[in-house]
């Protein structure tokens, strides 16, 4: 049993460190309140061939190994988690084309993906599902050669960057099960009838987009078929958000990095009664509590991600890693805040972004409630063990 990193590894976590340390957390602060789009930062992210983390070596991209992926989305975090939404979007797209596309599909469109001169996202939400996938509304009728695409999508990450957008789409709404029924259309921007009609507000995960997307009457070719067969959708879907939730675990391990170093940077410069507040015993409490959480959530997260570059199924694996990490990240940025008393409450400093930042962590990818069962069920059933 080894929990070390490899040379490799350890080189690309102290590259993408310095590019954090350098290009994120010096501005963070004042784009996340101001609501400037981090368009420098998407350069800087495109010339280290971040958008080809999930694309294989063949049509350009990294092809990198899942632990390394992980990495990236903890240090990105660790300086700005909205900035990792744009990057974690992309991938998980990359992952869904490069895994399911036809071999056409494949050489169209991911060697610009790599680059990050194409970028994506993935549109799977709507305003009446979310976690219930199945329960969409937005259709595809065959028309000769076409779909025709009517519907709407919500909370859709980098909807207005995205060329192509995959689309989950219902191409039977009258079989059952309803997943059956189901496929994923790549969208191309610009098609007539599709249109990116809002930016929702949001509490926190800022410097990206999340948007509602409309689509009336859209024409897409067959040939945008992911995979070429239809009735796969949710299949293809769901394989992708196992990459997701290590990507949303890594994120965690990352608001969680930046909250205990915040937390135990103030804990030695701040002073009360004479001395700093790291000597009372009750800020020290929470500042190892914070440290414990933290290793523990990046532990669980590394096997996760160790799992998957195994090749073996690791849906029970990847869930149980989301849920921990997230939850951890929640508590470490609650406690950082305690430590920091009314100065964490300031837009000051960075724990209240940390804070805000946090609670989307057990929704995305799946909320924490549904993977429980999700957990459950694979372990009453065998599938997955704990030993």
């Amino acid at each position: 049993m080894d929990f070390r990193l490899t040379d490799e590894q350890r080189l690309y976590r102290e590259t993408l460190r310095g590019f954090v340390d350098k290009e994120i957390v010096p501005v963070a602060r004042e784009w996340e309140h101001s609501g400037r789009y981090p368009t420098e930062i998407v350069e800087g992210m495109k010339q280290l061939g971040l958008f080809g983390l999930a694309v294989p070596e063949e049509f350009g991209g990294l092809g990198a190994d899942t632990v390394s992926f992980a990495l990236t989305f903890e240090e990105i975090s660790r300086g700005w988690m909205g900035i990792a939404g744009i990057l974690g979007s992309h991938s998980v797209s990359c992952f869904l084309l490069a895994r399911h596309g036809t071999d056409e599909q494949k050489q169209r469109y991911l060697p610009e993906l790599a680059t990050g001169a194409r970028r994506t996202g993935i549109a799977l939400t709507e305003p009446g599902a979310g976690t219930d996938l199945q329960g969409i509304r937005t259709t595809a009728r065959r028309d000769g050669d076409d779909y025709i695409v009517d519907g709407t999508k919500m909370w859709i990450t980098n909807a207005r960057h995205a060329d192509p957008l995959p689309v989950l789409v219902k191409t039977d709404p009258t079989v059952s099960p309803a997943h059956r029924g189901m496929s994923i259309l790549l969208v191309e921007a610009g098609t007539p009838g599709f249109e990116v009609t809002a930016d929702i507000g949001k509490l926190g995960y800022k410097g990206t987009e999340s948007c509602e997307v409309v689509l009336s009457g859209v024409r897409v070719p067959s040939s945008q078929l992911l995979g070429g067969v239809e009735g796969r959708g949710l299949q293809q879907a769901l394989s992708s958000l196992e990459t997701g939730r290590i990507n949303i675990a890594a994120r965690s391990v990352g608001i969680a990095q930046r909250a205990y170093d915040e937390a135990l940077a103030y804990a030695r410069d701040r002073t009360a009664f004479g001395q700093a507040i790291g000597e009372f015993q009750a800020v020290q409490q929470r500042i190892a509590q914070v440290a414990v959480r933290l290793q523990a959530a990046r532990l669980m997260t590394y096997w996760a991600a160790s799992r998957m570059d195994e090749g073996v199924r690791m849906d029970t694996e990847s869930g149980m890693a989301k849920i921990f990490a997230s939850e951890q990240a929640l508590e470490c940025a609650i406690d950082a805040m305690r430590i920091h008393g009314g100065y964490g409450y300031s837009t000051e400093f960075e724990i209240e972004r940390l804070y805000r930042d946090a609670p989307l962590m057990s929704i995305g990818e799946g909320t924490n409630d549904v993977l429980r069962g999700v957990v459950a069920k694979a372990l009453l059933a065998g599938k997955a063990t704990v030993r």
